[in-house]
């Protein structure tokens, strides 16, 4: 498979026609390509941009796309395909590095009634493009087809991914766009589509797009064109580039791909890491994972896992280390030579900062709250550090299984006192920032002499439980310190090499400061039933 030079187009949506040359100036310092979008402009300022684009694209100096897209296909305002179609043939002559975006039916009717001579652009620069919201299309191969059968220089299909797996008939489409000698833009939308946007160049693709920040994005999935460039190293990417990823649902805020990346960059490793969002494991790993199964040809070499993957994905593997199968979690896998090993990083993690604050941890009171996945490794790594826990849940029937497999009482958190006790560790998502924003599970009045809580959220850095802690006179430590120390752990087991641990903290705490107006689920993401 042919890799192309990568190219980062970035949309442009301006509300007013006088703002785009401001907006092309901006994007120019990121993007290779630079997509004006028409449709986001109303009748009478798009006819403005229309008589003032020849001095916009000559001032430019880079590929620019035109595009006025129809509302079923994602446009901002309600033009009808004759419109679009007047529009198209009332734009000045373009030059030869500026791309006119027609969709597959404008296509096909500019082709029919051969119009060439009286089109204002050349059909090799003409963009055949569709576009499904609603998922893949199970008549793909005819939509390709049909599109070859226009005169259009370049093929564009996007579609909607709700699953990773989707992914796998876009890598196909370009695929066989290269057989055909076919020049293509194939991408999956949404977060399950993140990897055709990563990855697509390095398999042909045209372009991909990417937004100049979160707030300008005009397509779902869409990444940051400086995270394209900078963070994913995109023009790096070629097929023997190592693929790291995590899977689990939601995975879109993660933090692990600006620690991993960063850390991958400070070594000099061909890798990438990247979130894949997952319905399902088991058709997970037999479509994309497991070499004998899977439908792709990537060089896959390790997978972080979090919820509500941690205790499926161990039916999948070959073999899993001894303390994850007592945990009955596995949040990290090694693909070593044909098999899949995993292992559980998250215990470890976890405890690294206890350590330090107390040294042993044997006879130590704990109060642990919440019964998830999260919770099953707190559990094992404190009975293995000697402590004694307890396990406080909202449901105290679905929690006393968990409880009954670690040895350990089960009571109902909302009659609970945590006095006396050494340490209280949150390992439910209360307190997340977007999901669960200020709530907590325990206020001061029920953490006054405790010593130590511990909060596995990491955004915000300050959760509300921790602030509820410090009132009531205790020493805290937030999520971050365990995620940064599982993926030190995970790295080791990736690369075998020393993780640069300062690196990571650095990427862990940039993003954070980058995405503090956003959602982020935590990577732990552990839930009580």
């Amino acid at each position: 498979m042919k890799a192309l030079k990568p190219r980062i187009c970035v949309p442009i949506c301006a509300r007013r026609a006088v703002e785009i040359p401001a907006a092309m100036e901006r994007a120019r310092r990121a993007a290779d390509m630079i997509e004006l979008r028409l449709d986001c402009l109303t009748a009478d300022e798009r006819n403005i941009a229309r008589d003032q684009m020849p001095e916009w694209l000559h001032q430019f100096g880079a590929p620019v796309v035109l595009t006025l897209r129809a509302p079923e296909q994602g446009g901002r305002s309600e033009v009808d395909d004759e419109a679009r179609a007047r529009f198209w043939m009332s734009l000045h002559k373009t030059p030869s590095d500026c791309f006119i975006d027609l969709e597959l039916n404008l296509a096909q009717r500019f082709a029919t009634q051969d119009l060439s001579h009286e089109l204002p652009f050349e059909w090799n620069r003409v963009i055949c493009s569709h576009h499904d919201f609603a998922g893949v299309p199970a008549d793909l191969e005819q939509i390709y087809k049909r599109m070859v059968a226009t005169p259009a220089g370049i093929l564009k299909i996007a579609v909607q991914a709700t699953d990773a797996t989707d992914c796998l008939a876009v890598f196909r489409l370009l695929e066989r766009a290269q057989r055909d000698g076919r020049q293509m833009i194939a991408i999956a939308m949404g977060p399950g589509g993140v990897a055709t946007r990563i990855l697509g160049s390095s398999r042909g693709s045209f372009l991909t797009y990417a937004s100049l920040d979160e707030s300008s994005t005009t397509a779902p999935g869409q990444l940051d064109a400086t995270d394209l460039r900078e963070l994913y190293r995109i023009d790096q990417i070629n097929p023997e580039t190592q693929i790291f990823g995590l899977i689990g649902r939601p995975v879109s805020h993660s933090l692990s791909p600006h620690i991993h990346n960063r850390a991958f960059a400070a070594v000099g490793l061909d890798a990438v890491y990247l979130t894949l969002e997952v319905l399902g494991a088991g058709q997970f790993f037999r479509r994309m994972v497991r070499i004998e199964t899977r439908e792709l040809d990537w060089n896959l070499r390790g997978l972080s896992v979090t919820s509500p993957h941690k205790s499926a994905v161990i039916d999948s593997l070959d073999w899993v280390e001894p303390a994850a199968k007592e945990i009955g979690a596995v949040n990290t896998i090694v693909v070593k030579q044909n098999e899949l090993h995993g292992y559980n990083t998250d215990a470890p993690g976890f405890i690294s900062p206890l350590g330090e604050k107390f040294g042993s941890l044997r006879d130590a009171r704990c109060a642990v709250i919440g019964a998830g996945g999260g919770a099953r490794a707190v559990l094992w790594a404190l009975r293995k550090a000697g402590a004694r826990s307890e396990l406080f849940v909202r449901n105290v029937a679905a929690g006393e299984p968990v409880a009954d497999e670690f040895g350990t009482g089960c009571y109902p958190l909302a009659e609970a006192d945590f006095a006396g006790f050494d340490i209280v560790i949150n390992a439910t998502p209360l307190g997340t920032k977007g999901a669960h924003d200020d709530e907590t599970p325990a206020v001061a009045a029920q953490l006054r002499n405790v010593r130590l809580a511990y909060d596995l959220v990491y955004n915000p850095l300050e959760t509300r439980f921790l602030r509820e802690a410090r009132a009531a006179g205790c020493e805290t430590v937030g999520g971050l310190e365990m995620l940064v120390a599982q993926a030190v752990e995970q790295f080791k087991l990736w690369t075998g090499q020393d993780a640069p641990v300062e690196t990571m903290w650095a990427g862990a705490m940039k993003a954070l400061e980058k995405n503090s107006s956003t959602r982020n689920v935590s990577d732990l993401n552990s839930q009580e039933p």
